[in-house]
C-alpha cells in the first residue's frame, strides 16, 4: 500500500515510498474503507504501534523514520545466542519480539512521572520484560512475562556506544539486565534463561506510556473494589479508581501498570496480571476501532508511538513496523493468550526464581511453538535424523554426567549422576564421570553437546541409554557431550520417556485476549 503525500503528488523522484496506508483527508468511500481496515490493525502491549497510519506524504514519513530511537539487538557473545527458529513445512517461522517497560529517570517528565528522585540519571532497568510470540503460521500468540523481581543469570554484555564489558552475573535480579549497556543485553538474558531466539525488541519509557495511552483515548479496566494505591509512607502509584470498569488513560494508564500496592497481595505478580488484563483490553479496544475514528487522531498516534519507541534495527523504519503490525493482525483476539513465568519464591527474600518444571516446560512450548491455549491441531513429530557425524567407539567417548533431578518441590537425588555414570561405564563408555557440582534442575533427561563434531557421539550414548534422539540438543553452555540426568530418571537403571504433554502449566496463569471478565481484586487496606 503506498503512502501519497497530503497535496496528492508524488515526491520528486515519481517514486511512491511504501510503508503508509493512503491519503490523510479521509476523502471517499474508497479512503474511508481504506482507514477502517487501517484501524483493525493488531496491537499489543505499549509499543505494537499503528505507524503506518498518517498519510502525510514522503517527508513526513522520513520524519516518523526520524522520530524511531535504534539500539542493537543482541550484545552479548555471539557463540552463546540461542538458535533460530525453524520454519514449518510451509517455510513460515515464528516472531519472537521482546517487549520491554523501561523505568528511565533521564527526563524531567520521565522523573515527574516515575518519582524516586535519588535514582534520577541512574542507569535504566527493565522493570516490565514480555516475551511476545507469534506462531510460524500467524494463528496463534503467547505471551510471556517475568516478573521484576526474578533472580537470574545475566552475561557478559558489551555496551555498544561506550565499547564497556560487563562480566557475567548469576543469581541477580533481572531488571538490572538493561543497565549492562542496553536492550541487548536484555535480550541476552532473556535467550540465556529460555534458549529462544530473540527476533526483535521494543522499548518504551515512562512518558511514552503517557502519551501512547493518551493517543489511543483510554483502555477499560477493572477492580473489585475502591482502590487507592498509597501508604502513609509513601509507596504506592497513587491510582484512585472506582469499583468496576474505568477507562483509563495517561498518567493514570501509567498508574495502573505500576501498581504493585493495593492488588491482590501487593506483590509484582500481582502488578503482572494487571499489566495482562490492561493489554487484552488495548487490543480489543483497537481492533473494535472504540477511539480512532479520524486522520487527525490517527497521525496524533502515529507521531507518538514513534517518538515512544526504541526499537531494534530490524525495526527501525515506519515501513517495517508496518510490516510487523500487518503480522500481528493476522493473529484472532481469541487466540491471544498471556502467561506469567512460573515462579517460586527464593529464600526469604522475597525475590522469585524460575519454576524449574514448570518455567523450563513453558519456555519449551514457546521454542516448540506450540500453542498455549491447547487450540493446536496435533501436531506430527519430525523423527530427528541421526548425525551424518560417525561416533567414535564407545570407550572413547568422553562423557560427563551431571544430576538434574531437583524439583520445585524436592531436592536432588543423592548420588543420581555417580549412578548414571557407573551404568554408562558399565555399557563400555569407560570415560563417563559424574560431575559432584550442583547443576540446574531439568524435568526431562538431555544429551548436550557443543558442536557439530561432537553430535554423533551424543546421538550414541542416548541411544545406549534408551533416551530417543529428540532428546539431544546442541548447547553452547557445554563443552563436551553432557548427560543431564532429569527429574523423569530419579530412580532406576532404565529410562522411560515420559508421555508427551503439551499442555500449559496452571502456575502460567494464563488468560485469554477475549476475556472479558477479568477484574483485579483489590486488597482491602487499599479501599476508600
Amino acid at each position: 500500500m503506498s503512502l501519497a503525500p497530503v497535496d496528492g503528488k508524488r515526491p520528486a523522484d515519481g517514486k511512491e515510498p511504501t510503508g503508509g496506508n493512503g491519503p490523510a483527508d479521509g476523502g471517499g468511500g474508497r479512503r474511508k474503507g481504506r482507514r477502517r481496515r487501517v484501524l483493525r490493525w493488531s496491537a499489543i502491549v505499549l509499543a505494537v504501534v499503528i505507524t503506518g497510519t498518517a498519510g502525510a506524504g514522503y517527508l513526513y514519513y522520513e520524519h516518523l523514520n526520524d522520530n524511531i530511537n535504534k539500539d542493537p539487538l543482541y550484545i552479548g557473545d555471539e557463540k552463546d545466542r540461542a538458535a533460530e527458529s525453524k520454519a514449518n513445512a510451509a517455510g513460515q517461522k515464528p516472531l519472537n519480539i521482546l517487549l520491554i517497560g523501561s523505568d528511565a529517570r533521564d527526563s524531567a517528565e520521565n522523573q515527574k512521572l516515575g518519582g524516586a528522585k535519588d535514582t534520577y540519571g541512574t542507569p535504566a532497568r527493565a522493570d516490565v520484560q514480555m516475551l511476545l510470540h507469534v506462531s510460524a503460521d500467524r494463528s496463534n500468540m503467547s505471551v510471556v512475562s517475568m516478573p521484576r523481581d526474578t533472580l537470574t543469570d545475566i552475561p557478559k554484555c558489551t555496551d555498544p556506544d561506550t565499547g564497556k564489558t560487563y562480566a557475567a552475573e548469576t543469581d541477580v535480579i533481572t531488571n538490572d539486565s538493561l543497565g549492562r549497556g542496553g536492550p541487548g543485553c536484555t535480550v541476552a538474558t532473556w535467550e540465556k534463561l529460555t534458549d529462544i531466539h530473540i527476533d526483535h525488541f521494543m522499548m518504551v519509557d515512562f512518558s511514552g506510556v503517557v502519551s501512547m495511552a493518551d493517543a489511543i483515548g483510554g483502555v477499560p479496566v477493572c477492580v473489585t473494589a475502591n482502590i487507592y494505591s498509597h501508604t502513609s509512607s509513601g509507596k504506592g502509584s497513587g491510582l484512585k479508581l472506582k469499583a468496576g470498569t474505568t477507562s483509563i488513560k495517561g498518567k493514570q494508564a501509567l498508574q495502573w501498570l505500576r501498581t504493585r500496592y493495593g492488588f491482590e497481595d501487593d506483590t509484582d505478580i500481582a502488578r503482572t496480571k494487571a499489566q495482562h488484563q490492561y493489554m487484552n483490553s488495548m487490543v480489543r479496544q483497537l481492533r473494535e476501532n472504540a477511539t480512532l475514528s479520524n486522520p487527525t487522531e490517527l497521525r496524533s498516534l502515529a507521531e507518538t508511538a514513534t517518538k515512544a519507541l526504541t526499537v531494534d534495527n530490524g525495526l527501525g523504519t515506519v515501513a517495517k513496523l508496518y510490516d510487523l503490525s500487518k503480522e500481528l493482525k493476522k493473529v484472532p483476539t481469541g487466540r491471544i493468550t498471556m502467561t506469567t513465568m512460573p515462579w517460586e519464591y527464593s529464600g526469604s527474600s522475597g525475590r522469585v526464581v524460575p519454576k524449574p518444571t514448570d518455567a523450563a516446560k513453558l519456555f519449551r512450548l514457546v521454542r516448540e511453538d506450540i500453542a498455549l491455549d491447547g487450540k493446536d491441531k496435533k501436531k506430527t513429530t519430525t523423527p530427528v535424523k541421526a548425525s551424518t557425524d560417525p561416533a567414535a567407539a564407545d570407550d572413547k567417548i568422553a562423557v560427563q554426567v551431571e544430576n538434574g533431578t531437583r524439583t520445585s518441590t524436592t531436592s536432588a537425588v543423592r548420588g543420581r549422576a555417580t549412578a548414571v555414570a557407573g551404568l554408562l561405564v558399565g555399557k563400555g563408555f569407560k570415560e563417563a564421570v559424574a560431575d559432584s557440582s550442583s547443576a540446574p534442575s531439568e524435568a526431562t533427561t538431555v544429551v548436550r553437546y557443543p558442536s557439530a563434531d561432537l553430535e554423533g557421539d551424543a546421538q550414541r550414548v542416548a541411544k545406549a541409554l534408551g533416551i530417543p534422539t529428540s532428546a539431544v540438543k546442541k548447547s553452547t553452555s557445554v563443552s563436551g557431550v553432557t548427560l543431564v540426568v532429569g527429574a523423569d530418571w530419579s530412580t532406576g537403571t532404565k529410562y522411560k520417556a515420559p508421555a508427551d504433554d503439551d499442555t500449559t502449566p496452571t502456575s502460567a496463569d494464563a488468560l485469554n485476549g477475549s476475556d472479558t471478565t477479568a477484574c483485579m481484586h483489590v486488597d482491602p487496606n487499599y479501599v476508600w
